[in-house]
Parts: structure tokens; sequence; C-alpha cells
């Protein structure tokens, strides 16, 4: 599985992103899919996730303002981030858990976008 993710760039403070995440590789069903995000300095942290297709988990800073969703006919996952503030900013990564039902659990990570929020 490889992950590619898009979207991040330099906003001003109270704008808005749409991160992108394609899947390819094969054919896959995804327990975990969303996105992580690791600060200057800081360790990685859970964003946004949609576990079992249905069940989304939010990062408490952001809930409220960034909202995970999933084309799965597409393999893919968006974050969209509005009400952006300074602390948003970060390198953000895909993420996605595969296994599960007698195959094993694996991991994989796309490489970061990096969104950068000016105050």
């Amino acid at each position: 599985v490889q992950l590619q993710a898009s979207g991040g760039g330099l906003v001003q403070a109270g704008e808005s992103l749409r991160l992108s995440c394609a899947a390819s590789g094969g054919t896959f069903r995804f327990n975990v899919i969303g996105w992580y995000r690791q600060a200057p300095e800081k360790q990685r942290e859970l964003v946004a996730v949609i576990s079992n297709g249905v069940t989304t988990h939010y990062l408490p800073s952001v809930k409220g303002r960034f909202t995970v969703s999933r084309d799965s006919a597409k393999n893919m996952v968006f974050l969209q981030m509005d009400s952006l503030k300074p602390e948003d900013t970060a390198v953000y990564y895909c993420y996605a858990e595969t296994g599960g039902m007698g195959n094993p659990f694996k991991d994989y990570w796309g490489k970061g976008t990096l969104v950068t929020v000016s105050s």
C-alpha cells in the first residue's frame, strides 16, 4: 500500500485547507485511515481518523474545525481544515492500518505534507 498526501500549503489564521490522500498498490480493506501530524520538536499525534469505516476520532483541539471523510470507491481520505490556527502548523501524515481476521496488522504512512498557518 502506498499513501500519497497532497494539499498542504501556507495560509493565514482563520482560513481553510483541504488535504487529500490517495491509497494505491492493490485492493485493501482499512481498519483505520486518516491523519496524524507532527509539529517541530513535538511528538506525532492523531488528528482525525475513521475506524471500521464509520467511527470518527478527533484530536480535541481540532474537533469542530476539522472534518475527516473518505471515498472508499476511490481509495481516498480527506481532511477539511477550517478556522486554522497557528498551532495547527505541522507536517500532516496520511495513515492507514490493515489486518485482522487472522491477518497480521500493518501500519502504513504516507510522506507528509506541510501545513503552515501564519498569524
